[in-house]
């Protein structure tokens, strides 16, 4: 089985002691290649920096979170738009609009998600999307610029199945988590990846975040509560048996639209 962990942040500190080893298990796996997540402009030049040393094997994307707009400023378009230009860098995000926490004003976030939109726009390069409590301003932002945007995956899609099907109009990809292997909180999400397109369904961790729930107890790594991409194949089990499929079957959709939404031609290393 082969899947791409569209969704993995890398460079966050817990990883600092064994993020080349993480990689390796990954690998065994069958999870290749990896997309690490650029949240801020410092994680997405060292996203950046990582994923040179991995040709093929390590992508990244460029781009500020909700969270951080208010650190924004004029250097942080030009470091963005350096980055943008570099080959191992394959989307623009993870960019959007959080009204959850409201960590940046809401004005300043919208500001800088139209500007990283603008910037995917130039480079013709997708979207990595973020939304929580937001759906209505991110949604009527993106469809002001649905024309001019390439390609977009709502990352971590864990919303309505009113902004499903708004999204899915606008032509998004959705990236699911292990959110869907979450008993409390997972069971609508069962139900509601069955109305997205084959063609349109994507895989993530976002460790070391969102450790599915439901791992087994002897799962190594599982004690320490930091998700990681080798827990992938787990959360494709789970979404395969949502959908009434064979995870194998259900792995080779959701590989093949991440290499076409992503635009990887460069055929990822042998397992």
């Amino acid at each position: 089985m082969r899947l791409i962990d569209i969704g993995v942040n890398l460079m966050n500190r817990s990883f600092d002691r064994d993020r080349e080893q993480l990689v390796l298990e990954a690998r065994k796996a069958g999870v290749s290649p990896l997309i690490i997540t650029g949240s801020s402009e410092a994680s997405s030049r060292a996203a950046a920096d990582y994923a040179k040393r991995f040709p093929g094997e390590l992508y990244a994307t460029a781009g500020v979170h909700p969270h951080e707009a208010k650190h924004c400023n004029s250097e942080t378009l030009e470091t963005l738009t350096g980055l943008a230009g570099r080959k191992e860098v394959i989307a623009i995000g993870e960019c959007g609009l959080d009204y959850n926490r409201d960590f940046s004003p809401r004005p300043v976030q919208r500001m800088w998600f139209i500007k990283q939109i603008e910037l995917a726009e130039k480079f013709s390069m997708p979207l990595f999307l973020h939304e929580r409590d937001a759906f209505d301003d991110l949604y009527s932002i993106l469809r002001e610029h649905r024309n001019s945007v390439s390609r977009m995956v709502i990352h971590c899609f864990t919303g309505t199945e009113e902004a499903l099907d708004k999204y899915l109009e606008l032509g998004a990809f959705i990236g699911i988590t292990g959110w869907i292997c979450d008993e409390r909180r997972g069971s609508r999400l069962k139900s509601l990846v069955k109305k997205i397109p084959p063609d349109r369904l994507m895989t993530e961790t976002d460790a070391p975040y969102l450790i599915p729930r439901d791992l087994p107890r002897g799962e190594s790594g599982r004690q320490s509560g930091r998700n990681e991409p080798k827990f992938l194949p787990h959360i494709a089990q789970t979404i395969a048996a949502a959908l009434e499929k064979e995870t194998e079957c259900f792995a080779k959709e959701s590989f093949a639209n991440a290499l076409r939404f992503f635009g990887i031609t460069r055929s990822p290393i042998s397992l």
